[in-house]
């Protein structure tokens, strides 16, 4: 395949997520994965650092330094910033290899033309020779070996970091899909608001994300039985340190919401199937993907609402990567589509 596209390049599949960016190179698998994250002088817009040394700044800059997030909700809320993100991934990705790659980027489904314009011009100017773009729960659905281009139904849950994507998928197509844009960092968000408004506690997303995988989980009788943890943070009545404990109820109420809005879109992409489809779909269970899918017994809460088996994808972090680079082998087909 090198041949078709040049001599020396690697081509590579991006999944370009609102919390963190995997890159899979054609022959290597994944190589990279960084968070999507970018510090910036704040006088002249020159960028400092990218990924894990850019994250390890949250909460600790001068005001001369900024941290940018330029994915939101899975698209593009900083274009300048994407392109200098992804010129740095696609480079350290690559390494020596010589001349430009063929990109193969994923997308939420759902995502106006515009958006997905945006993320094509993009990864162009950051460096690539030509790129494509493919729908995030296709994409998971082909990482987690789902057979895909069978005449039989699956269902791919895919909590990332920006968006929930439900979707149904049969004979290399989806048949019904729905977008929320309730996934990781809102349930991160949800926490924080939680915290603070509950103790007078103000504690840093990080933090947040933290309790959620520390005594976080979708059941709230689960959560009666894990023990509470310490939490340090900022007194919002005195302004001065303090710690308080937080337990496991606390954080299920906090994400609560959240959990039900992504169970609901799971619903409505059910009622939206065939019988036929919703047939097989019983038959061989719902997986779940993305880093949204580690959150403790959130599959066995969905199987209860749904009435349908549930299982988590072998490596659900990295599926929708996987499945992204593998695609890469049918760019033939994918350069007619689009």
């Amino acid at each position: 395949m090198n041949n078709l596209f040049g001599l020396g390049t690697k081509n590579i599949g991006i999944d370009l997520g609102t919390a963190n960016t995997i890159v899979y190179v054609d022959g290597k698998g994944i190589v990279l994965r960084e968070p999507s994250v970018v510090s910036k002088s704040t006088k002249n817009g020159e960028i400092i650092a990218v990924g894990e040394e850019a994250r390890d700044m949250i909460g600790r800059t001068p005001s001369s330094i900024e941290i940018v997030r330029p994915m939101k909700d899975g698209v593009i809320a900083d274009y300048d910033t994407t392109v200098a993100m992804l010129k740095y991934f696609i480079g350290k990705a690559l390494g020596h290899s010589s001349g430009k790659p063929y990109v193969m980027v994923c997308v939420p489904t759902g995502i106006t033309a515009v958006e997905k314009r945006a993320v094509i011009d993009a990864t162009k100017v950051a460096g690539a020779r030509d790129a494509y773009v493919i729908e995030e729960p296709f994409a998971a659905a082909i990482g987690a070996g789902l057979p895909v281009m069978d005449p039989t139904g699956s269902m791919v849950v895919d909590i990332g970091g920006g968006t929930t994507d439900v979707a149904t998928i049969s004979l290399g197509g989806i048949v019904s899909s729905r977008s929320v844009r309730i996934a990781g960092d809102k349930l991160n968000e949800f926490i924080y608001q939680y915290v603070r408004q509950k103790y007078n506690l103000l504690i840093g997303e990080r933090t947040a994300e933290q309790l959620k995988w520390d005594i976080g989980t979708a059941s709230p009788e689960v959560a009666e039985s894990i023990n509470s943890v310490p939490v340090r943070g900022r007194d919002l009545v005195t302004g001065l340190p303090k710690s308080v404990d937080v337990t496991a109820v606390d954080i299920n109420t906090a994400i609560g919401e959240g959990i039900q809005e992504i169970i609901s879109t799971i619903k409505e992409t059910l009622e939206e199937t065939s019988p036929e489809i919703a047939a097989d779909v019983i038959d061989h269970g719902i997986v779940l993907t993305g880093g949204g899918a580690l959150l403790r017994n959130l599959a066995d809460v969905i199987a209860d609402a749904t009435q349908v088996p549930v299982s988590i994808a072998k490596d659900p972090l990295d599926c929708v990567a996987v499945g992204t680079g593998e695609s890469l082998k049918s760019i033939d087909i994918i350069k007619k589509k689009q």
